[in-house]
This record gives C-alpha cells, sequence and structure tokens, in this order.
C-alpha cells in the first residue's frame, strides 16, 4: 500500500473504530477479492464491535493498494459518505473509481499510445458512466476479429466525445485489440478541402511514426486530393498498422465516412445514426443517454466549485433536473459557477426562462453557446422538414406522440409521417420509444425549449395549427378507442386550445357533459379536474359559476368515475343541484334518452343538502391507513391495505407516482422537509425511504424490529435529517434513524408496550411518543434521553389494569408550548413546560379517537373518530368549530396541510377526503335512521324516520320538507306502522305501560325513542304503530301526538309491527322470540309462542292461502331457522316448518298466496307450498348468506340476493336458474353492488328488478344487464320503498340522507 493511503489511514483510525460496523463491509471486500474467508473469521471473533472495526484496520494495514480501494467503495456502498470522504484525498491510482478525480490514469503505455494518436485528454472535471463505458468497450473488443464500425450516438452535448475518448482509455483494450495504436481524428461540419487537410494530417502522423520507428525520415509528399488520400490511409492501415483503431469525431456528412471507407476498424460520434449505412463492414452501434443521472449531475456540478454533493445548494439539483442531466448544460454552467460562484439562482432562472445565449462558452466543445450547438443540428434539414420540425414545438415535455397525432398535424398519411420521424430521430433531434407499438416520439427538454425559445412569437399559431386540424379530422368527437392517439387529444386537446388562445372553443368543450363523460371513461376524473383548476382563469372569463359548477361535479362524485364498470355520467350528474349547468345538460339528456326506453331517476329533495369536502378521491383497492401532505402542500402521499404508495396533486388528485412498497400492508408514509424522499413502513418489519420524484427505492432497514412499525416521521426541517419510527416492540420500539448510516443512530427506551405513534415537536429538539402502555412521553433528540412522562391512563380511574388505556396518537402545538393527544374517546391538552392538564374534551362512549393533527398555523384541531365522521375543535376554547361528514368507514388519520388552509382524512371505506378548513362548520341539519316508513298517495309522499338527535321526524311532499318533528327522547324507536282505517296509530315502547289518555304531541312524543320505521296515511291525520326498544308498543295520532293507547307485555325490544287491514288489531313481534295479536282499543292480546330466537319480521297470509284455517292466518319466521303459521283468532300454531340449518333472514309470499320463499343464512333459499307447506324447491348457487329474496308480480320467478352482492333470477316452475344479475365481489372497486343486496322489488310489468345494497340498481329481467345504478352518498341501505307504478323510489343511507327518486319521463 502506498504511504500517503497507509498514513491515511492510521490518521483516520479512531473515527472508522467509532462508527463503522465491520461485518457489511467485509461482505463487499470479499466479494472484491480483497479479503478472505479467514481473515474474515479472526475480525468478527472479536466480541464487540469497535473491537471487530480496529481488527479490520489491522488487516487492511498490511495489503496493497486495492485493499484500501475496496475498502473506501465499501464505505461508499454503505451510506458511510462522511468517512469516505476522509479517505478520498489519497486514493491510489489504480481502479476506475479512483481515476475519476484525478487525471488520465492508466498505465503510461495507454497514456503514450493515446496521447501519439491524439486522443483528448481526459477533462478536468470529468464524471464516469460506466454502463455506457461498459457497452462502447464491449462493442470495440468485437472489432479484434477484423474490419468494423462502431457508432456512438446521441443528441448534441450528451457527452459522445468524451465517452469515445474514456472508453480507449483502458491497458487491457489496447494491448489486446489494437496494439499498433489509436488515431483520433476531429472531424465536425467541414467543407471537402478541410477533409483533405485532415486526412493528409492523419497520413503524415502514421508515416512519421512509422519513419521513426524504422529510424529514418518519411520522404513522402502529402496526397494531393480525397481520392488519393484515401488509398494511401487504406495503405497505411491494412499494411503498417493493421491492429490501429480510428476514432472520427463529431461526423456529421456520409461523405466523410466514405472517404474513410477502407476496411480499418473505426470508431465514430455523430448525431445522425444513418450516416454509417452508407459503408461497408460489419457495424455496430451505442445510443449515448441525453443526460446523466441526478447524482452524476451533482457529482459534476460539486466537482467544477469544489464542494460536497450533499453539500450543493438547492438550485443545483434544480438546474440538474431542469436540463435533464445534460452533459453539456452542466459542464457549461458549472464553468461558469467556478468563476461565479454566487450565481446558482441566476443560471437556474436563464435554464427556466430558455435564455441559452446567456449559458455560454465551455473551453471543452465547439460552439460558443448553447442555442448555436442546438441550431447545428436543425440546419443540416431540409427546408420543408426544417418546418415539421418547428411543429413539434406545441409539444408538452416528457410527453410522447405516437405518429399518428402528427399525421392529423401535417395532413399527410402515416407512413410519410413515420419517414419523416424516422430522419429526425436518425439526427438525434428527436428521440423514439421503441418498447411500444405503435413506436411513440418525443423530444429532450433541451431540444423543446431550443424550439419553444426559436418560435416564441408562433406559438399561438402553432397551436392553432393542432385545433383546426383536430376538428378537420374529428367532426364528431375525439376518438375514443383508448390507444395512445386518442389519449393524446383527450389529454392534450385543451392544452393546445388554450395555448391557442381560443377561449370559445375552450368553453364549449369544457362546459359539455359529453366531454366530462368521454375523457372520464378513458383517463379517469383526475385528469379533467385537474384541467378545469389549470385553465380556471380562462375559463372564469367565460362564466365562473359554470366552470365551478363541473369541477365541483368532479371532485366530489370523481371517485365514482373510478368504477368499473363506467358508470353513467348522466346519471350521476343527475345528482347536482338543479340550478347547475351540469344538472341541467344531464335532465336534458335523460329526457332524449327515456324517450328511446333507458331509465334514469332524479333526486329531487337533493336541494336540502350540502356538501362541505372538497375533493373526493379513491386511490387505493382497501383500507387507506395513512395520508400525508407533502411540505409544500401540493402533492399528497398515501398508504394502505393495498401494499402500495401513491404520490397524487392535492388539488386534483392526478396521479403523479405509484409504486409496490411492500409485500405487506403499509401503514404510514412521510416526506421529508425538502420533500424528495418519502419513508414507508409496513407490517413486515420494513423501513424503507424513496425518491419522491423517480419511485426508486434508496435506502431499507429491516433488521432491527421483530414486530410491525406503526408510525415513521422525518424531521420538521432539513437541517439534520432524522427519521423516526415507533413499532409493537415491547422496548425497543422507538428509533432514530440517520439515512447515512446503516442501522439506528438511537433508540429511545422508556415505554413497556407498543409505541402507536411519534412526532417531532415543531424545532425538533424533542419527539414526542403515544403508548399502548398508557403513556405520552418526550425524549430528547439528541441524546435520546427522556425528557417528560405523562400518564395519560390517570385520565380513566375507572379503567381496570386488564382493559387498559391505549393513547393512540399526539400532536404538539404550532408554538410547541402545548401537546395533545388521544386515548379512548377523549383528547387531553397538556402544558408541555409543566406537563400539567389544561383542557380535555370527550365524545360519545360509542366512539374512539383515532387520530388527531393540530393546525400549523392556528388554534385548530382535527380529531378522526371511529363513527365516520372528523370534527374541527379550537383546543385553547374547546369549542366544537366544525363536523365533516361524509365517510363511510373508520376515520384512521386526519392532517392539515402546511398552510392550514386545507385538511385530508383518510379511511376504511377507502376514500380520502380533502376539506377546506374555512368553509366547514358544525351542521345544523339531522340525519336520519335507516330504518323508515313510506306512504304513497294520489302522488303525494310522506315520509317518517327517527332522526340522530333521538326525535321523530315527519316529512312530506317530493322535496322532503319537515312537517312534524318531536322533541328530543330518551327511548329508542325501532318499529312503525301506518293504520290506513281509523285515523289511530300504534306505538311500542320501552317501559311496558298502557296509555289511553289524551295527550299533547310533546307530551306524548316525549316517549318516543329514536330509531323508528313508520308509516303514513294519505289523509291529513293518520295513525302510527310504533314498537320501541324497551318491548312497548304504543299506537298514536298524528298530528295531534294523542297517545291512544300504550301496550305492554314484551319484554325485550320490539322488531317490526304491523295493523290488520281493518285496523282493528295491531300485530307485533320481538327479540322476546313472541309475537302478540293486540286489539289496541281494549288491550286484549294473543301472544303466539314457539320460536326460540328472536322474530325480526313476518307476514300476513291472503286468504287463499289459508286454506288450513277460515282465520286469518300469519307467517313468521326467525334466526332459529323456522318458520311458523298461526291462527291469528286463536292463536294455534297450525304449520311448523324447519327450514333452514342457519338464521332465516328474509321471506316473501308470492301475489296469488299459493307459495312463500325464504332466505337463509346457510347460503340457500327455498320456496315452499302454502297450501301442503312441504318444500318445493331448494336453490342453490350463492356462496353467502342469501339476504333477501322477492316474488314477481305473476309468481314465476323469484329472485335473490346474497352479502357477496350477487343477484340470482330462478324460474319457479322447476326452480331453475335463469340469470346471475351481479356477480358478487368484495372489492369496492369493482364490485357491482358495493355490498350486500337487502331488498328487490320486481316492476309491475315483472320486466325490470330493483335492487338495493351499496348503491340502488335496477336490472332488465330477460337479460340479467344493469339498466341504470345510483350512487348514493352513504351505504348499506337496508330497504327501499316503491310507489305503486314503480316511478318514485324512497330510501335512507348510512349516514342519514334521505332520498326521494323519480323516474326522468
Amino acid at each position: 500500500m502506498e504511504e500517503r493511503a497507509r498514513s491515511t489511514l492510521l490518521r483516520s483510525r479512531a473515527s472508522l473504530e467509532e462508527d463503522i460496523k465491520a461485518a457489511y463491509l467485509m461482505d463487499h471486500m470479499i466479494t472484491d477479492g480483497v479479503l478472505t474467508g479467514d481473515e474474515e473469521g479472526r475480525v468478527l471473533s472479536k466480541s464487540t464491535r469497535k473491537e471487530q472495526a480496529a481488527a479490520l484496520l489491522e488487516v487492511l494495514l498490511w495489503k496493497d493498494n486495492r485493499a484500501y480501494i475496496s475498502f473506501y467503495n465499501a464505505l461508499v456502498r454503505e451510506s458511510y459518505g462522511d468517512l469516505a470522504s476522509l479517505l478520498h484525498p489519497d486514493l491510489p491510482l489504480v481502479s476506475p473509481e479512483a481515476q475519476k478525480s484525478f487525471s488520465d490514469g492508466g498505465t503510461s503505455l495507454v497514456q503514450t499510445v493515446l496521447s501519439e494518436g491524439g486522443v483528448p485528454q481526459r477533462p478536468v472535471v470529468f464524471v464516469s458512466r460506466p454502463p455506457l463505458l461498459n457497452q462502447v468497450r464491449a462493442k470495440l473488443y468485437q472489432l479484434q476479429r477484423g474490419a468494423g464500425w462502431v457508432t456512438v450516438y446521441g443528441m448534441a452535448g450528451s457527452g459522445k466525445s468524451v465517452l469515445a475518448a474514456e472508453a480507449v482509455r483502458d491497458h487491457a483494450l489496447i494491448t489486446e485489440c489494437f496494439p499498433d495504436g489509436v488515431q483520433w481524428v476531429s472531424v465536425g461540419q467541414i467543407e471537402r478541402g478541410d477533409l483533405l487537410v485532415r486526412m493528409q494530417s492523419l497520413c503524415f502522423r502514421l508515416e512519421q511514426s512509422q519513419s521513426q520507428n524504422q529510424s529514418q525520415e518519411s520522404g513522402h509528399r502529402p496526397p494531393c486530393s480525397l481520392e488519393e488520400a484515401k488509398e494511401r490511409l487504406r495503405f497505411l492501415m491494412l499494411r503498417r498498422y493493421p491492429r490501429s483503431l480510428l476514432i472520427l469525431d463529431d461526423i456529421w456528412d456520409s461523405s466523410v465516412l466514405k472517404a474513410f471507407d477502407i476496411q480499418c476498424r473505426v470508431l465514430l460520434t455523430t448525431r445522425d445514426r444513418s450516416l454509417v449505412d452508407s459503408v461497408s463492414g460489419q457495424r455496430s452501434e451505442v445510443a449515448v443517454e441525453s443526460g446523466l443521472e441526478e447524482d452524476k449531475g451533482l457529482e459534476m456540478l460539486a466537482l467544477y466549485v469544489s464542494m460536497k454533493p450533499q453539500r450543493l445548494p438547492e438550485p443545483a439539483r434544480n438546474i440538474v433536473k431542469e436540463c435533464k442531466g445534460s452533459p453539456l448544460v452542466v459542464s457549461l454552467i458549472g464553468a461558469l459557477l467556478r468563476e461565479f460562484p454566487d450565481r446558482w439562482d441566476y443560471y437556474l432562472r436563464q435554464l427556466q426562462r430558455k435564455q441559452f445565449k446567456r449559458i455560454r462558452k465551455s473551453s471543452s466543445y465547439d460552439y460558443e453557446a448553447l442555442d448555436q450547438a442546438m441550431d447545428a443540428s436543425l440546419q443540416v434539414l431540409q427546408a420543408d422538414h426544417r418546418e415539421l420540425y418547428s411543429d413539434l414545438t406545441v409539444l408538452e415535455k416528457d410527453v410522447k406522440v405516437p405518429a399518428k397525432v402528427l399525421s392529423v398535424l401535417w395532413d399527410v398519411e402515416q407512413e410519410e409521417v413515420e419517414d419523416v420521424l424516422q430522419e429526425f430521430v436518425n439526427k438525434s433531434l428527436l428521440f423514439r420509444d421503441c418498447n411500444q407499438r405503435p413506436y411513440l416520439y418525443y423530444l429532450h427538454d433541451l431540444q423543446l425549449d431550443f424550439l419553444t425559445e426559436l418560435n416564441r412569437t408562433r406559438l399561438s399559431e402553432l397551436h392553432t395549427k393542432v385545433v383546426r386540424q383536430y376538428q378537420r379530422y374529428y367532426k364528431t368527437g375525439p376518438p375514443v378507442s383508448g390507444d395512445t392517439e386518442s389519449l393524446y387529444w383527450l389529454r392534450f386537446l385543451t392544452h393546445h386550445m388554450a395555448k391557442a388562445g381560443l377561449s370559445k372553443e375552450l368553453y364549449s368543450l369544457m362546459f359539455s357533459l359529453d366531454w366530462v363523460r368521454t375523457k372520464a371513461r378513458v383517463m379517469g376524473p383526475a385528469h379533467l379536474i385537474n384541467d378545469y383548476v389549470e385553465y380556471a382563469a380562462l375559463l372564469d372569463k367565460e362564466n365562473g359559476d359554470v366552470r365551478g359548477e363541473f369541477q365541483a361535479f368532479l371532485s366530489l362524485s370523481g371517485h365514482h368515475l373510478e368504477q368499473r364498470p363506467f358508470p353513467d355520467v348522466v346519471q350521476l350528474a343527475l345528482s347536482q343541484p338543479d340550478s347547475s349547468e351540469v344538472y341541467r345538460q344531464a335532465r336534458l339528456q335523460a329526457q332524449d334518452r327515456a324517450h328511446q326506453g333507458a331509465l334514469y331517476v332524479d333526486w329531487v329533495n337533493k336541494s336540502s343538502l350540502e356538501s362541505l369536502s372538497r375533493l373526493v378521491l379513491q386511490p387505493h383497492q382497501g383500507v387507506v391507513y395513512y395520508a400525508c401532505f407533502s411540505h409544500d402542500g401540493s402533492k399528497i402521499a398515501s398508504c394502505g391495505a393495498s401494499k402500495k404508495l401513491r404520490v397524487f396533486k392535492s388539488t386534483s388528485g392526478e396521479k403523479l407516482l405509484e409504486i409496490q412498497a411492500d409485500d405487506d400492508e403499509v401503514l404510514c408514509c412521510a416526506f421529508s422537509p425538502d420533500d424528495h424522499l418519502i419513508a414507508t413502513c409496513s407490517s413486515d418489519r420494513k423501513i424503507k425511504v424513496w425518491n419522491a420524484d423517480r419511485g426508486t427505492l434508496m435506502r431499507t432497514f429491516d433488521e432491527e424490529y421483530d414486530e410491525q412499525i406503526n408510525h415513521c416521521q422525518f424531521t420538521n426541517t432539513g437541517h439534520r435529517l432524522l427519521l423516526a419510527t415507533c413499532s409493537n416492540d415491547k422496548f425497543t420500539n422507538t428509533k432514530l434513524w440517520n439515512l447515512n448510516k446503516p442501522s439506528s443512530q438511537n433508540t429511545m427506551f422508556g415505554h413497556t408496550d407498543t409505541v402507536n405513534h411519534c412526532c417531532f415537536s415543531p424545532d425538533d429538539k424533542y419527539l414526542a411518543t403515544s403508548s399502548s402502555d398508557g403513556t405520552l412521553k418526550m425524549f430528547e433528540v439528541t441524546s435520546a434521553n427522556e425528557w417528560k412522562s405523562i400518564t395519560v391512563s390517570d385520565q380513566f380511574p375507572e379503567t381496570d389494569e386488564e382493559t387498559g388505556v391505549v393513547v393512540t396518537c399526539s400532536t404538539w402545538s404550532a408554538d410547541g408550548k402545548r401537546i395533545i393527544c388521544a386515548a379512548k374517546n377523549a383528547v387531553f391538552v397538556f402544558d408541555v413546560a409543566t406537563t400539567d392538564l389544561v383542557c380535555e374534551f370527550r365524545t360519545s362512549r360509542s366512539s374512539t379517537v383515532q387520530f388527531c393533527h393540530a393546525c400549523p398555523n392556528s388554534q385548530l384541531l382535527a380529531i378522526a373518530l371511529s363513527h365516520y365522521t372528523v370534527e374541527l375543535w379550537d383546543f385553547e376554547s374547546t369549542k366544537k368549530m366544525a363536523d365533516c361528514s361524509g365517510h363511510l368507514s373508520w376515520v384512521r388519520c386526519v392532517q392539515f396541510s402546511p398552510d392550514g388552509s386545507q385538511l385530508l382524512s383518510c379511511s376504511d371505506d377507502q376514500t380520502i377526503r380533502l376539506w377546506e378548513t374555512k368553509k366547514v362548520h358544525t351542521s345544523s341539519s339531522a340525519s336520519l335512521k335507516r330504518d323508515s316508513d313510506v306512504l304513497f298517495t294520489n302522488g303525494d309522499i310522506t315520509v317518517v324516520a327517527a332522526d340522530n338527535r333521538n326525535r321523530l321526524q315527519v316529512r312530506s311532499g317530493p322535496t322532503g320538507s319537515v312537517v312534524f318533528e318531536s322533541e328530543e327522547q330518551e327511548s329508542r324507536i325501532r318499529c312503525t306502522c301506518i293504520c290506513r282505517q281509523p285515523a289511530v296509530a300504534a306505538l311500542g315502547r320501552e317501559d311496558g305501560a298502557v296509555k289511553t289518555e289524551r295527550l299533547s304531541a310533546r307530551q306524548v312524543l316525549r316517549s318516543i325513542g329514536r330509531r323508528a320505521v313508520q308509516m303514513l296515511s294519505p289523509h291529513r291525520a293518520f295513525v302510527l304503530g310504533i314498537g320501541l326498544e324497551t318491548g312497548t308498543a304504543q299506537v298514536m295520532e298524528i298530528p295531534s301526538g294523542a297517545t291512544l293507547a300504550t301496550l305492554s307485555g314484551h319484554t325485550r325490544t320490539v322488531f317490526h309491527c304491523q295493523f290488520t287491514e281493518d285496523g282493528q288489531q295491531l300485530i307485533t313481534s320481538s327479540e322476546d322470540t313472541t309475537i302478540r295479536v293486540w286489539r289496541w282499543q281494549t288491550g286484549e292480546c294473543l301472544v303466539l309462542k314457539g320460536h326460540t330466537e328472536s322474530v325480526r319480521r313476518f307476514s300476513l297470509l291472503p286468504p287463499a292461502s289459508s286454506s288450513s284455517s277460515s282465520s286469518p292466518c300469519l307467517l313468521s319466521w326467525s334466526f332459529d331457522g323456522t318458520v311458523k303459521v298461526w291462527d291469528m283468532v286463536t292463536g294455534e300454531k297450525l304449520q311448523d316448518v324447519d327450514g333452514h340449518h342457519g338464521a332465516i333472514l328474509s321471506a316473501d309470499i308470492s301475489s296469488d298466496g299459493r307459495r312463500f320463499a325464504t332466505a337463509s343464512a346457510d347460503q340457500t333459499a327455498k320456496v315452499w307450498s302454502c297450501e301442503s307447506w312441504e318444500l318445493v324447491h331448494t336453490l342453490n348457487g350463492h356462496k353467502d348468506c342469501v339476504r333477501s329474496c322477492r316474488f314477481s308480480g305473476d309468481g314465476q320467478r323469484l329472485a335473490t340476493g346474497d352479502d357477496n352482492g350477487e343477484i340470482r333470477l330462478w324460474n319457479m316452475l322447476d326452480g331453475t336458474l335463469l340469470k346471475i344479475c351481479c356477480r358478487g365481489d368484495k372489492d369496492a372497486m369493482d364490485s357491482q353492488h358495493g355490498g350486500w343486496v337487502t331488498d328487490l322489488h320486481f316492476s309491475p310489468d315483472n320486466k325490470v328488478l330493483l335492487s338495493t345494497g351499496g348503491y340502488i340498481k335496477w336490472w332488465s329481467v330477460e337479460k340479467g344487464e344493469a339498466l341504470q345504478t345510483f350512487y348514493p352518498s352513504g351505504a348499506h341501505l337496508k330497504r327501499i320503498h316503491v310507489s305503486p307504478d314503480f316511478s318514485t323510489f324512497v330510501t335512507i343511507d348510512s349516514i342519514g340522507i334521505l332520498y326521494i327518486l323519480k323516474k326522468v319521463e
């Protein structure tokens, strides 16, 4: 080992022994062959890490230069960058890794050969490109067999010449392949006379060398013509230097190659790969990438300004990005920065403004400025092709287009277009993606910037040409084939219109529901939303309200457009406000299509609703565990059960990045302070760090945790970048990571159970951790010592030790003076300095706080709750500021944007919702419970339901306006029914008492509980029967509210009640397994006992089916799997049918009363005779609980629906399967019903079947195909009420929204 290298090791020994892990480094050194297995064993035999490091260094000191270099490279690979920098200045000149920071390196033979042949020396600032270098050398080795051509081609400034010179700077290559030397000829754009001079110089050089070798002077005269020069070179290369290499640099013309076509070995560099077609011999080529990788570009800039890459200012990274790593641009700017080191921002601005003339002069390049280098390539084109090339100015950066698009633009045959494009590609003026068919073409950013600057005054004209040619070719609308051409027009037509200033065309297009349908079907909603955001200023000049209406429609309904099969956009748009242009267009289209037989429904009572969400996204198929804003607020990252990490625009939801991040669920993600990195942690104990722009994996930490990792977060500032993580490990659960080190930097000890969450204080001095051990702790980041601890479990004195208190998360106030944490159903605010409790607020006992986050610039606190809502509180005043409802399942996470203007929430319902902080508020409207009943009379509609505030509501008319509302009650209403004959109603109550005195409405309704199923009479006054949770039933009159009877007898909840047709009897069924038949006016009661489990429902048998008894009969079914038939006069059990092995979930009686069907949790449905009570058909095939069944009006078909979302139609003549309307799928992204099928109805003509579940769907009975789908805001519809003429439909969803739907005529 060289003495200076040995000295460096000795000087750095203390630092190395302190930090390195020898085991990691030795793996690389053994691979390099500089360390043996025995030596590794001796090192690992030492007991401590530090002793192992010392032993490894001791071994190294006795080895050679190769070992030093291998050790240096191992440090680099294992991210010990700071330690590697200690060794770098004294790297021996041996390997390519070492050579790249020094002069030419290599052996003296190589230096002599290249110098004699005129090969340029390595640039002062040089960055190696090993993959390309290896490709070129591999091609050169093939010339060992004989003459041939190796072409290195690429666009201007891609580094072709440097690469060619570097390729031959290799001892083995020269000695094995080109022992007779290497000759370099710089050509460029030259005239015929200049070419002769070049050839004469080459002849002289070769002859002079020959004369020196033979110790005699050369007496040859220079050749007088190109032909003579060619022949002399042929003689010299074949006879004198048969194993030499000729390098022709910067070839522009095929005539130059013909002059050197002398059957020798040639390496040439060019922008036009097609030139070599003009010569004979074997040919191979290497395409030079147009740009350096980001790290290589930064390395080059760092060498110019004598800094370490990691210490470069932020504009350095942006410069490399802006020029796509072009070696020419990076070197030009680097050379300028060497003279003016404070001009980083200035040169970045010049690049961004395309001021190429300001980026001038590189001593190693032929052109004074970047624009001259670009223009040189353009001038070699024919005039008409230059004009065609100018048309490419309209392309967007990083966008690839098929030839068909340019065929439309240029109005020529596609084959001719491909020929022109091939010329552009050959001349490195255009790039072609050959990985797709048809081929796609694109410009480098520098080429596009150059064209944009060149045609700055013509930009509007060029974009107008694109639009006019499109309009000429596609008069009836854009192509919708989904191929690359249609994708281009759908994505960029609006862009061209805006750039061309064609405002009327843009308005007409974007304010059209047809355009929304076409583009969303092919590309999804995000691109559409992005268009309305991007062109808002232009569109608002025409009509800002309309633009807002279209944008709101897509933002709130766009996630439905991700569904497959693709939903009907017109039907979705009918849910928009009546005053909206979106609704107006949808209504007209729906009416037109309805006349042609299509089915559409209008949500007629929607005007009373208000949506507080700004944007709804469905980025994952599965639970979304976490989502977060980038630090600039422009992006959102999300992760979840799909095992993917997705990054998208916060304004539109447009996907920017999607990564298969892990093999298990990804539980958390976090942006670094500069937004360049994203960290993820997962259930399989892995921490990964990704490049946020390219999606490449940068680091993986997977060896220090034994349990799942729950949370990760970067420091808030980049001053000292650290990553904090926490896990389910019992003791070593919280760690800090320095990304430059292979293992954790610190472990925080103190918790004795799972740590669920961790977060840095605003100044990054402290880390707060929330644990299942019932404590909140704060640690000092620098020392990893526990600073303060708060026992949150003390706030729950009633909790026993076994249950424990889980602190789910914590968050710091903006000023860092408050620490806020969540546990169970409460949020606590503590003073950081004293750890005293400042305030607390609690939700209902039935809900838990899943997450909380404090606004970074205000006193707002967002709380995610398990009962599907998000709440905003002022944590200083403890006042609730807003309710954010809309999620359909547990809300997992909430986070404010960096400026506090927006709030995101993610949920188990697979969606992310964005809310505008200033627009959300506490809603005054009440949501209804799903149990409801409806009366349709002479076109009028009356709805009764209980609301979430424990009040009974009566709503009337098509708009669902409230006509009666009780005060808040204590008891929970479970069912209601209407008596149509007398003006009397029955109610089920909890206390079991019977009341017959007249009371005021307010007095009566005080005794009514929260949850109601009601049925209203067509008269102004009507009677209700209501069953309550405690087993009591009531009969009451509306609107007076007088209680006519209180019927006690049931001992548990009344599930269902119904009046007989004459209104004299009220029948109730209960959780207590009994059915009671009441003569409610006298209080007489007949108890029907026989079921062994709760009786959810029953049905009155038509007289025709009661052949075994002259008295009216009742059919009941139960969770005990039986069906029973009762005589309602005597109470006698007439039939006892042991129907199923599982609970019976529903039943239906045919309209003629001859058969009844049952649906069961045992995955079957059965059909029975009402005459013999024998089993007629057993219907098998469902793969889950059969939850609903319904006979058609003519009794010839039975529809059954299951919990997989599948609907089957059966033939009742022989029990065979007719159709499967909906194949089940648990995945809500693809499911055709979004959940259980809970209710079914046939139309009067038996041609249409209606079903409810997650959605409402109408089906063709004949074809089994969906005719229409209505997507409610909520989900889990339990029942739908249908008018006799099948034109009006009423239901309530899981978040309490009432839907009154009318068919569009």
